[in-house]
C-alpha cells in the first residue's frame, strides 16, 4: 500500500477533528468542506500554518449548528 501524501493526511486529520467536534453534522459534508477548504489553500506558501486555516475555512463552509453559534 502505498504511504498517503502529507496533504492528504492533512485533510484526513482536520476532518477527523471537524468531525468529532460536530458529530450532529453528516460525515460527507464535513469531508467535502474540508476537501475545498484544502483547494482554496493547496499553494499557500507557507504550509506550516495549513492544518488550522483549512480548519477554519472548512467550519465557514459548514452550516451553522447552536453549539458553534453560542461560541462566537
Amino acid at each position: 500500500m502505498m504511504a498517503e501524501s502529507e496533504d492528504a493526511l492533512t485533510i484526513r486529520h482536520v476532518a477527523e477533528r471537524l468531525i468529532k467536534a460536530h458529530p450532529q453534522l453528516d460525515t460527507g459534508l464535513v469531508q467535502s468542506s474540508v476537501k475545498t477548504a484544502y483547494e482554496e489553500l493547496r499553494y499557500a506558501r507557507v504550509r506550516t500554518y495549513l492544518p488550522i486555516l483549512m480548519e477554519r475555512r472548512a467550519k465557514d463552509l459548514l452550516p451553522p449548528d447552536e453549539e458553534t453559534e453560542r461560541h462566537t
